[in-house]
């Protein structure tokens, strides 16, 4: 038993490395001059740290505006997801609604349609509104997603009914026993979906780059595609200082609440 469980420690371990060591590198290398890097010699830590990078990547693309512009649209997308997510989750698991099972295999069947099938229908939408280069344009089409209903509705299911028939009793109304009990009590899956929903949009590429041609609309991956192209793919100094600065926000997201995200599984392996 101690030799299998050092096996299965030893394999964690060198997943793990294989997960922080590029972004080790990519922080290393951010902070390395030219020269150094174009050594030819491998060194972990660069022998004289410089921000030399961080200051190119800021000035040959409007960054600062692209980071704002990426944080904007995946707060508002999250929120605007959690929200209505909860309250379709909510209709179909715990109220009586005429049709409920209907309304909900309609939601899930919008998980099986692909983005590229929607989208262009979602482009001209927009086009024609005359909503393109606008937050609203990014923000729009992602305000429900079927994912976050689904996965809503699977929780708020295994709720204990005697919570829901206790608030009732109260005199509490159907929108203030999800506020006031359903949401508190699910906290953990809702900040596991959090967050999983914010690191899906702040990554997202295809569809800003559609509706937003305007360079001062862009979102972040987009900006940082038009970066790689002016450096021509091999300045590795700026683009790995602009990509540290990229995924800052995603890991603080991820660090912040990953104490909920863990509690999440460990409730739903406890519940299977």
């Amino acid at each position: 038993m101690a030799a299998s469980a050092r096996g299965v420690h030893v394999l964690l371990a060198a997943a793990c490395l294989l997960v922080v060591f590029p972004m080790f590198w990519m922080f290393s290398t951010a902070l390395k001059a030219p020269p150094e890097i174009f050594a030819g010699t491998f060194r972990l830590w660069p022998s004289a740290p410089t921000l030399q990078n961080f200051t190119t990547a800021l000035t040959q693309v409007p960054m600062l505006r692209l980071f704002w512009n990426s944080l904007v649209v995946a707060v508002v997308v999250t929120a605007a997801q959690v929200f209505t997510s909860a309250l379709a989750a909510y209709a179909c698991a715990i109220l009586r609604v005429p049709g409920q099972r209907v309304w909900f295999a309609l939601f899930v069947a919008t998980m099986m349609v692909p983005f590229q099938v929607t989208m262009i229908p979602n482009y001209l939408l927009m086009a024609r509104l005359e909503l393109l280069n606008t937050y609203t344009a990014l923000i729009a089409p992602q305000v429900v997603t079927g994912y976050g209903i689904f996965m809503l509705r699977q929780t708020f299911k295994n709720l204990p009914g005697s919570l829901v028939e206790a608030g009732i009793l109260d005199g509490a109304t159907s929108w203030q026993v999800l506020w006031r009990i359903v949401v508190p009590t699910t906290r953990t899956a809702l900040a596991a979906l959090s967050v999983l929903f914010f690191i899906s949009t702040w990554n997202q590429y295809l569809w800003p780059l559609l509706v937003a041609n305007d360079k001062y609309m862009r979102t972040l991956p987009v900006g940082m595609q038009e970066f790689v192209s002016l450096e021509g793919g091999t300045n590795w100094g700026p683009l790995m200082a602009a990509a540290t600065m990229a995924i800052v926000p995603a890991l603080l997201a991820y660090v912040v609440a990953q104490r909920y995200v863990l509690e999440s599984f460990v409730t739903a392996g406890l519940k299977e």
